[in-house]
């Protein structure tokens, strides 16, 4: 089983095997974001939000793994688009028709407050994966509520094939200058949110608000083809990483004031954005000198090629168990409640990928590259 870098990667051209594992964490900062909503931890519940963070990593990672995969790379865009669809529909549609009943019911005022009364119409918005053009509640969080993360990668999907072409004609200089054009509009763009909330283009689709962080992506696999290389130990970029959550968390514990706190605060995921270019450079350097790295350890390489189905299905477990045993009250003796939780949805996550996924998104590859390519 490898991840889908590795997968995509042609024979020959360097692996980057920790980007495997580095996407399973993502995911399981995602996870404990969630577990806010049914089981929150003391002291972990002030760091869980900066998990939900994980999203940005894995728009900032599609960018970098598809343009990497694709550099000199001769396909046609029709392949590449049945490629995308082969890769995240069948394990979608699945997670979905396990999503439905947790999140809707036929009763006209459902007891739950997550629980939406079933409307053929607007799931039919989630089977076609445009649901998050939208930023009604309703509409966005359709079906199974994390697949709105997809209608924003559908769009990526769509624009990388004309991005590429151009990205891969661009020198070091430009590259660069296109990666920090695009961190200054998401960070330009959150500025503008937070002085004036209510204006139009805070009501901007996701898919289009969320670009720069997959642009971003693909400048940086664009600068390691033309060797860039960036010396410094992933450990800084982790230590950094973990600094700037600590910091936030005991600044807002104490209620820090001050007015570069509180941007900071405004701006914390452009921040993280920041950290994750740092990472992913720092993780793709040591893979291509060869160095050793955890990331790369076989329990790891299995969790990142299960990460998107346990994105996929992780919330529906979770909100089965809120369905059942109700919200519980803030306590270390929570803990116990992430055992069956965390453990049902990984092995729902490797029942997706081992019998689904896999299977049938390498059939289809295989379709595609005889008929398509």
């Amino acid at each position: 089983m490898t991840s889908e870098l590795n997968a995509q990667t042609p024979a020959g051209r360097p692996r980057l095997d920790s980007l495997t594992g580095l996407r399973w964490w993502a995911a399981f900062g995602v996870f404990l974001y969630h577990m806010l909503n049914f089981a929150p931890i003391p002291i972990v519940s002030e760091f869980a939000p900066y998990g939900n963070a994980g999203v940005a990593f894995f728009f900032i990672l599609s960018g970098f793994v598809l343009s990497y995969s694709a550099s000199g790379r001769a396909t046609s865009v029709r392949n590449f688009y049945w490629r995308r669809f082969a890769r995240i529909y069948p394990a979608h549609f699945i997670a979905l028709l396990l999503a439905i009943p947790v999140f809707y019911s036929f009763s006209p005022d459902p007891q739950q407050d997550w629980v939406k009364p079933v409307s053929f119409g607007i799931l039919l918005l989630s089977v076609f994966l445009v649901q998050g053009w939208s930023r009604d509640p309703t509409i966005l969080f359709s079906g199974n509520p994390a697949a709105w993360t997809l209608t924003v990668e559908a769009f990526f999907y769509m624009l990388h094939p004309w991005l590429n072409r151009t990205l891969r004609v661009l020198n070091k200089t430009v590259t660069i200058v296109v990666i920090l054009v695009a961190l200054t509009s998401a960070f330009g763009y959150q500025i503008s949110i937070v002085l004036a909330p209510e204006s139009w283009w805070a009501g901007l689709p996701l898919p289009l608000v969320r670009l720069s962080e997959f642009i971003i992506g693909m400048g940086l696999a664009r600068l390691v083809w033309l060797g860039v290389r960036l010396s410094v130990p992933p450990l800084l970029s982790y230590v950094l990483l973990a600094g700037f959550i600590i910091w936030q968390v005991i600044g807002t514990r104490k209620g820090f004031d001050d007015w570069f706190f509180v941007w900071s605060k405004a701006l914390h995921e452009q921040v993280l954005i920041c950290l994750f270019v740092l990472i992913i450079l720092t993780v793709a350097h040591r893979d291509l000198r060869g160095g050793r790295s955890l990331l790369r350890s076989k329990p790891l390489l299995h969790l990142g090629a299960w990460s998107f189905a346990f994105y996929l299905v992780h919330a529906t477990v979770m909100y089965a168990f809120l369905a059942f045993f109700g919200k519980q009250a803030a306590s270390f003796s929570n803990l116990i409640w992430y055992v069956p939780v965390f453990g049902i949805a990984l092995l729902l996550s490797w029942v997706l990928y081992r019998f689904l996924e896999y299977p049938l998104e390498a059939r289809m590859r295989r379709w595609g590259n005889t008929t398509l390519a």
